[in-house]
């Protein structure tokens, strides 16, 4: 093995991804999966995964005991979890109906979801263990009609931070991923309207929505012992959306 491929290796890696059954959580645990990790996946669909030699099990992540079981077990079986990446959230767009408990449901999900699983899988990381949160462009910017989903991404950004430090003592890295417009479920209705697709990418400095395996090589990164200096940042992988001036 080259002294790159050392830098960056995941090989051999027990990685753990919520929101595995579809975009971005699925590509990230494909990806890892092709780069020799032992990965475990967790989602609330039922998804098959034995193409690609991922260990899925089908959780809701607000089940908290059973996501502890769920990282107990890998530890049994492996003596460590490595990384934790949590891909899982949802949007529902403020003018949805009965959009009170929307909000609770997004920030449940997304902010208070993600927390126990940073708990549960802190607990059973040996060594250096790295934590990587998805967040959103929408945690630093605002957009319009969905507060719920804008307020979960920050709090999510900002407990990346938290945690960076108090879990510093275990040997811990926490870092955040932060994407722009990814094509995914959650953004079809704005890929297919030609007017919102094309408004999207004018913001955009890399003329292009993202695809869900751009996200891939910056997750490696932050896994491998190439950021082992690396703690309560963020990457932005947005095609330059937020910093982009006139």
């Amino acid at each position: 093995m080259s002294y790159i491929e050392d830098l960056f290796s995941v090989k051999n890696k027990i990685i753990v991804v919520t929101g595995a059954s579809r975009g971005i959580g699925f590509e990230l645990a494909s990806g890892f999966s092709q780069a020799g990790a032992n990965v475990w996946g967790v989602g609330r669909s039922m998804k098959d995964f034995t193409n690609i030699n991922v260990k899925y099990k089908s959780i809701n992540i607000l089940e908290k005991d059973l996501f502890f079981e769920f990282c107990k077990n890998i530890f049994t079986e492996s003596g460590t979890i490595d990384v934790l990446i949590n891909a899982a959230g949802i949007s529902i767009p403020a003018e949805s109906e009965d959009s009170k408990n929307n909000f609770e449901n997004i920030l449940n999900t997304n902010l208070i979801g993600n927390y126990y699983c940073c708990n549960s899988a802190a607990n059973f990381m040996r060594g250096e263990g790295s934590i990587i949160n998805i967040t959103s462009i929408g945690a630093n910017l605002g957009f319009p009609n969905n507060p719920g989903y804008q307020a979960s991404k920050g709090g999510l950004a900002a407990l990346t931070r938290a945690l960076a430090y108090d879990l510093a003592e275990k040997n811990i890295r926490v870092n955040s991923i932060v994407p722009g417009y990814i094509r995914t479920e959650m953004t079809k209705e704005s890929f297919k309207d030609d007017r919102l697709k094309k408004e999207r990418e004018n913001r955009m400095l890399l003329k292009r929505w993202g695809e869900c395996s751009d996200m891939v090589g910056a997750a490696i990164y932050l896994a491998s012992r190439a950021s082992s200096y690396v703690t309560g940042s963020e990457i932005f992988v947005d095609g330059g959306w937020s910093i982009k001036g006139l």
